[in-house]
């Protein structure tokens, strides 16, 4: 069950007093300090550890921030909670779960890792398993985003589903810009929102493997979900294979390349396709990214191509590959120990496509979208930061709603 407005609103408030409380008053007794470092049970064999953050920002009637997790990123109180259990040497277990403003606790990982050599750099991950695509969604949307926002290709609903398909272009075109509420009258007939070009808020279920580490580090994945809907069930007996290439030339420099194919559409669709429409149903997704640190910067840039195949049903016929192309850069500049400056500057850009609306003129296929955030995190205690951003959006459909958000965020973790 979601939590009222109101209520996110004073739980906000409780976990900022709460935490100021504990800062500005220390106990007395070492039983009753908050933890500062992850738990460390049996021996050291299971480490527990944990996150908390609240953020509150504007209503988004537009909205631009609605994640694929069913979540404003802006306005949010987020809970996780990760164990590592060791079986040895070689064998561990991984699982991370997590509940976002009153919802019920979900997993958002679960894994077994076997490293088979100890002196060679080869693992093996089963379960729901960390991304294989992309950088971002590898180091988390916690404490490894400097801002509050999330980048738009990790976030933005786009007017595609995997549970139902439009018919022909018309129906696609009359859905621009509307990802977060979509319907259409192949397969699922409710109004649910669309997908990202990738999700960085749940992780895909199969099988990983990675090799080597430095200079080199490849790592191959076999799932049961796409890029823009990862799945814990399979649910049209397809699979996704994904590879990443990673070259580390020293410290401070990172170049990574990824590609990804799945099938893409739900067995819904499938069934409610009309005898002899084309089964084209694929999401295919290509990225670059590239990471720099010197002194007291550090860059990320990365890039996501993403191409969706859908059935030609009706005409006038969608039969050309629908793409989207997602542009990140964000820099981070430490101003002194404890407190740096950051910003990012986002783009998803669509490709064209020709229908009778918009009088047959070749139109995006979605509204193409721009985002600037920008702010500053100050660490209150070594565990404890507290964030402040702006974050401007244009997109031309949402020009008498709001598109600028002042957020701040409160994150604690052990």
């Amino acid at each position: 069950m979601t939590l009222p407005p109101r209520h996110r609103h004073r739980l906000f408030a409780a976990v900022v007093v709460i935490v100021a409380g504990l800062l500005g008053h220390p106990p007395v007794t070492t039983g009753q300090v908050l933890p500062s470092e992850p738990i460390s049970v049996a021996a050291g064999r299971l480490v527990i550890s944990a996150e908390v953050s609240a953020s509150t920002a504007a209503k988004d009637d537009a909205y631009l921030n609605q994640s694929d997790y069913g979540q404003n990123a802006l306005r949010r109180l987020a809970l996780g909670v990760t164990s590592a259990l060791s079986l040895g040497a070689r064998v561990s277990v991984l699982a991370d779960v997590r509940t976002e403003s009153g919802q019920p606790f979900l997993v958002h990982a679960a894994f077994v890792r076997v490293r088979p050599w100890a002196t060679r750099p080869i693992d093996l991950q089963a379960g729901r398993i960390p991304p294989t695509f992309g950088a971002f969604a590898r180091r988390g949307y916690g404490l490894g985003n400097p801002l509050i926002g999330l980048p738009l290709p990790y976030q933005y609903l786009t007017s595609l589903r995997a549970d139902a398909l439009p018919a022909n272009t018309d129906d696609l075109l009359s859905m621009r810009g509307r990802g977060w509420r979509l319907s259409y009258p192949i397969g699922a007939q409710t109004q649910d929102p669309g997908v990202p070009l990738m999700s960085a808020l749940r992780w895909d279920t199969g099988l990983q493997v990675r090799v080597g580490d430095r200079p080199v580090a490849i790592v191959g994945a076999i799932t049961t979900g796409s890029l823009s809907n990862p799945l814990v069930r399979d649910d049209n007996g397809g699979k996704q294979i994904a590879v990443r290439a990673a070259f580390q030339p020293s410290a401070g420099l990172l170049f990574g390349v990824s590609a990804a194919r799945a099938e893409f559409v739900s067995r819904v669709v499938r069934d409610a396709l009309p005898p002899g429409a084309t089964p084209h149903m694929t999401q295919s997704g290509l990225g670059a990214d590239l990471e720099y640190s010197r002194d007291h910067w550090l860059v990320r840039v990365e890039g996501i191509l993403s191409s969706w195949r859908l059935p030609t049903v009706a005409a006038p016929l969608l039969d050309t590959p629908l793409r989207a192309l997602g542009i990140t850069a964000e820099g981070q500049y430490k101003v002194r120990p404890g407190f740096y400056l950051a910003g990012r500057a986002d783009h998803i850009g669509f490709s064209s496509i020709r229908g009778t609306l918009f009088e047959g003129r070749p139109t995006p296929w979605d509204v193409p979208v721009t985002r600037l955030e920008v702010g500053g995190g100050y660490y209150v205690r070594q565990n404890v930061l507290a964030k402040l951003a702006y974050q401007h959006n244009w997109r031309d459909n949402v020009r008498d709603r709001r598109t600028r958000f002042v957020a701040a965020q409160l994150s604690y973790w052990f």
